[in-house]
């Protein structure tokens, strides 16, 4: 399947949804530190319902800790400053889609690591902004999954 990654997520729920989505898609999660809410928090069990107990989450303590953790797969950054559609690439199982923070997205640092072919984007209307992380994560982790014939079901 794939990994779902999420780089210092700030905002509880949206994590939450992110859990209860990875648990629904068989994805992993992997969620780097530091976060912007206490991982107990009680918004994120609330969004996350009863569905911890389903998700594959494992938290990194930092990015280079992360890398090394899932080395050897390739990573995809999910940008709004990506070069290409999330459409349009052929993804592979074991991909690893990496997303911002809610508030800041992907460092430069994170990015330039990143060869522009591998940066990601939904496309959007030309006044719009961002769509919300979850909603991110919901459209590109399922089109890679249907790329592969929603393989696992």
């Amino acid at each position: 399947m794939f990994n779902i990654a999420l780089y210092e997520p700030k905002i509880a729920p949206n994590t939450g949804n992110i859990i209860r989505l990875a648990a629904n898609n068989g994805c992993a999660l992997h969620l780097i530190e530091p976060l912007g809410f206490d991982f107990e928090e009680k918004k994120l069990r609330r969004a996350g319902l009863d569905y911890h107990d389903l998700a594959n989450v494992t938290q990194h303590k930092n990015y280079t800790a992360f890398l090394q953790a899932i080395k050897g797969h390739r990573i995809l950054a999910c940008t709004t400053k990506g070069s290409r559609s999330h459409d349009k690439i052929a993804y592979q199982a074991g991909d690893v889609l990496l997303f911002g923070s809610e508030t800041e997205g992907l460092p430069v640092a994170v990015m330039d690591s990143i060869a522009p072919e591998l940066r990601l984007r939904i496309p959007m209307m030309p006044d719009s902004r961002s769509l919300n992380l979850s909603n991110s994560v919901a459209i590109i982790s399922y089109e890679a999954w249907r790329q592969l014939d929603f393989s696992g079901i």
